[in-house]
């Protein structure tokens, strides 16, 4: 079996265990052919938001180039609304959080996400909210907003 043909089979089966771990609903097709065009579902599904939360990651994603038709991309919105949502979640730990939970959790841009990382590296770890809004170049305002799911 030639090397080609054996990494399309390998994501056929990665794919297919996707499409497993997604639960039944209205919206299911749809958020399958959306958030899989450009990656895998698991990374789509891994992030817990409210539904403005998912609908602000459904909007970057069609600024990054996802495609879907209005009914396709309302149809994934309220799945995912539905299927993952922000009260599932523990509050999000500031000291030890990755940068895809920041961009997630608080609606951040990557580079904003990464920043906060970054001096958390060189500074050490966050004691309160006011340590945090020291991290230059940072959205405050969806910081502030979410506040209540931050622990430090």
């Amino acid at each position: 079996m030639g090397a080609g043909r054996l990494a399309v089979i390998l994501m056929l089966a990665i794919a297919g265990a996707a499409w497993g771990q997604l639960p039944a609903g209205a919206g299911r097709e749809e958020t399958q052919k959306v958030c899989s065009a450009c990656h895998e579902i698991e990374r789509s599904v891994s992030l817990r938001q409210d539904r403005e939360g998912w609908k602000t990651t459904i909007n970057k994603m069609i600024s990054l180039g996802a495609s879907g038709t209005e009914q396709e991309l309302a149809a994934t919105l309220e799945y995912l609304a539905a299927h993952y949502p922000s009260t599932s979640m523990p509050r999000l730990n500031v000291n030890t959080a990755r940068a895809i939970e920041f961009e997630a959790r608080l609606s951040l841009r990557r580079s904003e996400s990464a920043a906060i990382v970054k001096y958390r590296t060189e500074h050490g770890g966050f004691k309160s909210i006011e340590d945090l809004e020291r991290v230059p170049g940072i959205d405050l305002e969806k910081i502030r907003a979410k506040k209540d799911i931050l622990v430090f």
